[in-house]
């Protein structure tokens, strides 16, 4: 066995070397040892701690990045990720209990356009819309970061009848949230929504924009939003790292009913 100040290696373990290793990284990270934007020691420093080759610590950075625990910045060196995204209630945070603005987010989470203006959108939001694939439509695509990392890139999809020549073609932000510029617009309310949320790997875009390796996985939602008729006036997507996000989903439980006859429930 290697013993080092970082912890010990044993190779005549059924556990891989770099997995015992990523448990002691992994550990530092958990107990703070290691803080969010601390730099690690280098792959040949990190080698000769645990007594491995370069390749086994690179391994172990490797499994650690698609973890989400680790950030590579080229040219600089391996960092620290800061702490896991919290996706609360998925897209119902968006309109908050007084459908305003979320101040909060607002000052730990930067939103920036990258693109505004018509095209043809992707299969699922064209069937959200109920029409067909190469129909042009009103899209704007963001992207949201931290002070270090993208976390979030995301589109939101209109119909030409809703938007076009309106102040949602222009790349401007609009200081409220995008549903508030388009009730005002459109005239038209959102009432309900659906989510649907998909865990799979990133295209190659999404892997670009998000700094993330194209064998981390995803979560992708697809959300669409309802008016009054149950016609779609928005359909948003939204795509985060999934090792650096966490869905929390709160809800109440309702009481039982008198009436209710426990043997509908056994199998």
């Amino acid at each position: 066995m290697t013993e080092t100040g970082m912890g010990i290696v044993n190779p005549g373990a059924t556990e891989h070397p770099h997995r015992q290793i990523a448990a002691v990284l992994r550990g530092k990270i958990r107990r703070g040892e290691w803080a969010a934007g601390e730099q690690l020691p280098s792959i040949p420093a990190m080698a000769s701690m645990f007594g491995v080759a370069k390749q086994t610590i690179q391994r172990t950075v490797d499994q650690l990045r698609i973890e989400g625990l680790l950030i590579t910045k080229p040219g600089s060196g391996t960092y620290v990720r800061g702490s896991r995204r919290r996706l609360n209630r998925l897209s119902r945070g968006r309109y908050g209990a007084h459908r305003g603005y979320h101040s909060d987010l607002a000052a730990r989470y930067r939103q920036h356009l990258t693109e505004v203006g018509r095209g043809t959108p992707p299969p699922e939001v064209a069937d959200a819309f109920g029409v067909p694939d190469n129909t042009e439509l009103v899209v704007r695509k963001y992207l949201v970061r931290t002070q270090d990392a993208a976390v979030e890139m995301g589109a939101s999809w209109l119909l030409l009848k809703d938007a076009a020549g309106t102040g949602l073609e222009r790349a401007e932000s609009f200081g409220r949230p995008l549903y508030q510029e388009v009730e005002e617009i459109t005239g038209r309310t959102y009432v309900t929504a659906t989510d649907t949320l998909t865990a799979r790997l990133p295209t190659r875009e999404e892997a670009e924009l998000l700094a993330i390796r194209s064998d981390t996985p995803v979560l992708h939602l697809l959300h669409v939003a309802y008016d009054q008729d149950h016609r779609p006036i928005e359909v948003a997507q939204a795509t985060w790292p999934g090792p650096m996000t966490t869905l929390v989903e709160e809800y109440k439980v309702p009481a039982p009913r008198a009436d209710t006859d426990p043997a509908l429930y056994l199998e």
